[in-house]
């Protein structure tokens, strides 16, 4: 019954024979891969012969693994054979396990340590510190290991195609994580450039009003010019007329001058310092209220499946319902929990952690290689150094009860890696709530473990934006 299962599972649908150099296509069907190359070529496609989905991959690579099985699985069939043969040959009154000519009456033996027949005569003495069977007992031993071989390989196999299912899942949570950046890129930068067309209208507008001003205050100074020539004008023509007057000496009255004309006034052309002069800078500072900066970032993919992160990755809330996420190896799946993108291994690093009245919360750091798909305390010894908040009681990284003067809004985190401090204050006052120290080994990350917000106002947890980047 077993070998018949076997049998089928080594068995290419095509050929119907056992399989040789076997490949396995993205629909995991597997084929002779002569056979499929074949059916390709006739068909003038790359569609499994089964279920007609198109291979992606035009030179698919070989299945070692269910190669080495079929040829185990042939070595078998052959060996069956041979044994059958060798039974048909003693009820006809042969000698069986007839392996040297020169003694072929004789039964032969099998040494486990070579793994191999030999004839008790002739090579017997050459295995003196050999363990040797009987033929029977060999038999036996080579099926328990290639049973064993068999179970392993058929395990090694189960394990691949869920491997390759995880790697599958991950590749289409891939292509959606992809899809959701580009959504938010596009957002980002939208924003950015209104932006900076308002900042452009603003500059031209300024130019406008300058514009403006310049043409008012040189508009009178026009129209008294105008007139002064159209004066002048009139007292060249009576001028004109008395030069050419025959009885001057009788007609000529004599005509007051007028005064010179006035100076051209210096400011009257654009200020445009004032419209051009650190444009580019001006606009940028107030795009800093359109920017922020905080120290942290959330990383989604350790994020746990019960946690939803806000677009900017900057907070963390609970919710009821999971999410159908890929088990990576650096998702947090036990504690509902997520940590930084970065990890500190050096250096003094500080961040404030928004919690106002939500009541059920572990804020800290972690190192690198904490454990993340099953239980484990968040205490030093597990790698977690945290400040935590639950049931209305505050807790220091042992899980000690810590006496508050008032519950805090915001919590700042202090890191001080190469001293080994770890404190924990009051944003609003720097009253400090709590303070570890000891040694760090290993990378940390920031940490954040949320639970049930409860009747609280605040949902979430968030990293507040640092103020202290200037621009």
């Amino acid at each position: 019954m077993a070998e018949s299962l076997l049998d089928s599972f080594l068995t290419c649908p095509v050929c119907l024979q056992t399989f040789t150099d076997p490949l396995t296509l993205g629909c995991n069907h597997t084929f002779c891969s002569s056979c499929v190359l074949q059916y390709w070529h006739q068909q003038d496609t790359r569609n499994c012969p089964i279920c007609r989905r198109r291979s992606s991959n035009e030179h698919p690579p070989v299945n070692f693994a269910l190669r080495e099985l079929s040829e185990q699985f042939r070595q078998s069939l052959l060996l069956s054979a041979q044994q059958q043969t060798e039974e048909t040959q003693e009820e006809a009154g042969e000698v069986p396990w007839a392996v040297c000519p020169s003694h072929p009456q004789v039964p032969v033996l099998f040494c486990l340590d070579d793994m191999r027949a030999l004839c008790p005569l002739c090579e017997f003495c050459l295995h003196p510190q050999h363990k040797v069977v009987r033929a029977e007992w060999g038999q036996e031993i080579l099926k328990d290991q290639i049973n064993s071989q068999l179970q392993t390989l058929t395990e090694q196999r189960q394990s691949c195609e869920q491997l390759l299912e995880n790697y599958e899942e991950v590749q289409c949570y891939a292509e959606e994580q992809a899809f959701y950046c580009e959504r938010q890129i596009g957002a980002v930068f939208s924003r950015l450039q209104r932006f900076l067309q308002e900042e452009e209208q603003r500059a031209i507008s300024a130019l406008r009003d300058e514009q403006n001003k310049q043409a008012q205050a040189m508009g009178p100074q026009l129209q008294s010019l105008r007139k002064r020539l159209t004066s002048l004008d009139h007292h060249i023509q009576e001028l004109e007329k008395q030069l050419h007057s025959k009885d001057l000496i009788y007609s000529y009255s004599p005509m007051p001058l007028p005064r010179a004309p006035p100076r051209l006034p210096i400011k009257l052309t654009l200020n445009l310092a004032k419209v051009l002069g650190n444009l580019g800078f001006k606009a940028w500072s107030r795009m800093r209220r359109e920017v922020q900066y905080r120290p942290v970032i959330l990383d989604p993919n350790t994020a746990s499946p019960w946690l939803r992160l806000s677009e900017d990755l900057s907070g963390v809330r609970y919710h009821d319902i999971k999410q159908e996420l890929p088990d990576n190896p650096q998702r947090l799946t036990y504690f509902d929990s997520v940590m930084g993108s970065e990890g500190f291994s050096s250096g003094r690093h500080q961040w404030d952690v928004e919690v106002d009245d939500h009541q059920n919360w572990f804020v800290g750091v972690s190192k690198e290689s904490v454990e993340r798909k099953e239980d484990s305390e968040h205490v030093p010894k597990t790698g977690h150094w945290c400040l935590s908040h639950y049931n209305g009681k505050y807790c220091d990284a042992f899980f000690k009860v810590l006496t508050l003067h008032r519950s805090p809004a915001r919590i700042t985190v202090q890191l001080d890696y190469d001293k080994g401090q770890l404190t924990f204050s009051d944003a609003d006052d720097m009253t400090l709530i709590y303070s570890y120290t000891g040694t760090f080994t290993d990378k940390v990350f920031p940490y954040f473990s949320v639970g049930r917000a409860g009747n609280a106002k605040a949902k979430e947890i968030r990293i507040c934006e640092d103020l202290s980047v200037k621009v």
